[in-house]
C-alpha cells in the first residue's frame, strides 16, 4: 500500500493548507460572483444575471478577486478588452470590399470613431476607480454605454437595415451595466 502522508509531517500540513485555502479561495470568488451579479440583474432591468455571471467567471482575474472592489476592476477591464476587440472587428468589417451598401459603410464607419472615443473612456475609469472616484468612473462608463447604443441606433435610422453588431453591441451596453451596478454600489458604501 502507498504511504499517502510523507515523512515530513510539516510538509503534510503546508500541503493540505494549500489545497485547502485555494479551493476555498475559489468558492468564495464564485460566490461573490454570483451574489453580484444578483445584485445587479435585480436593480437593473436591461442586465441579464446568467451573462453577467458567465462574463465574469470567464475572466481568470475574478478567481482571485477577494471583495466587490477587485470585481470592479475585473469588470472595467472586460468591459476595455470588448471595446478593443469590437473595433478590430469592424475594422476588419470596412476591410471588406465585397460591402457595397454606401449605409452600411457609414454606420460602420460611425461606430468605429465611436468605440475608438470609447477606449481611452476605459482607460480614465480604470485610473477614477482605482483612486476611488466613483463618481468620475461612472461618467467615463456611461461614456462607453452611450457608444454601444448610439452605434446601433445609427442602422435603425434606415429601414430595412440589419446591425452586423447587433451582439457585440449588446454586450458592450451589457458589461458597462455590470461595472456601473458594481460602481454604484461601492458608491453608496461610501455614504
Amino acid at each position: 500500500m502507498k504511504q499517502i502522508f510523507s515523512s515530513f509531517p510539516f510538509l503534510d500540513l503546508f500541503l493540505f493548507f494549500l489545497i485547502y485555502t485555494s479551493t476555498f479561495h475559489a468558492i468564495t470568488s464564485t460566490d461573490l460572483v454570483r451574489e453580484t451579479c444578483k445584485k445587479c440583474a435585480g436593480r437593473d432591468p436591461n442586465l441579464s444575471y446568467n451573462f453577467c455571471v458567465t462574463s465574469l467567471q470567464a475572466a481568470p482575474k475574478s478567481h482571485c478577486a477577494d471583495d466587490l472592489r477587485d470585481l470592479g476592476m475585473v469588470s472595467i477591464r472586460l468591459v476595455r478588452h470588448n471595446l478593443t476587440n469590437t473595433r478590430s472587428y469592424i475594422k476588419e468589417l470596412l476591410k471588406n470590399k465585397k460591402l457595397v451598401d454606401p449605409f452600411v459603410r457609414s454606420c460602420l464607419h460611425d461606430c468605429f470613431n465611436l468605440y475608438s472615443d470609447a477606449i481611452p473612456s476605459t482607460k480614465e475609469a480604470v485610473e477614477d476607480y482605482k483612486s476611488q472616484h466613483y463618481d468620475d468612473a461612472n461618467i467615463d462608463v456611461s461614456a462607453v454605454m452611450d457608444a454601444s447604443t448610439t452605434c446601433e441606433d445609427g442602422f435603425k435610422e434606415k429601414e430595412g437595415v440589419v446591425s452586423p453588431l447587433t451582439k457585440r453591441n449588446n454586450n458592450t451596453f451589457q458589461l458597462s451595466a455590470i461595472s456601473l451596478s458594481i460602481i454604484n454600489m461601492l458608491r453608496m458604501s461610501l455614504n
